[in-house]
């Protein structure tokens, strides 16, 4: 068994299952969405982020790209929550939850791609 891999895949679905945690439940209710699972998936995704910078292969550069986006995603969706909450006048508002769990609903598909190439690339190792 292979240590680095198993790391690396724990570090995949981890930030896939805590972005879907926070993602679902009603768009526009703040109370079922919350920040701290937010702040969590920011971490973790940054975490496999990091984990994949060492693959030089073509499916390691497209398992990066999905993981760049998921955090791009996932930090405007922080931007959005932390400005709704603690600058804007309207306060955390239907509106502003409704933005910031769009944001990171494309963070979740973005993860989800990269679990499929996970799968793939695993099924198609073959033992030498």
């Amino acid at each position: 068994m292979n240590l680095e891999k198993v790391v690396f895949g724990f570090f995949v679905l981890l930030a896939a299952t805590l972005n879907f945690g926070f993602f679902i439940g009603d768009i526009s209710d703040p109370t079922l969405h919350s920040p701290w699972e937010l702040y969590a998936a920011v971490v973790v995704n940054l975490i496999a982020t990091v984990l994949k910078f060492g693959d030089r292969t073509q499916i390691g550069a497209v398992h990066l790209a999905t993981s760049l986006v998921a955090d791009l995603q996932l930090m405007a969706a922080t931007v959005v929550y932390v400005y709704a909450e603690h600058v804007s006048s309207a306060g955390l508002d239907a509106h502003a939850t409704s933005s910031y769990v769009s944001l990171s609903g494309g963070a979740l598909l973005a993860n989800m791609v990269s679990l499929v190439l996970l799968v793939v690339e695993t099924v198609s190792f073959q033992r030498r």
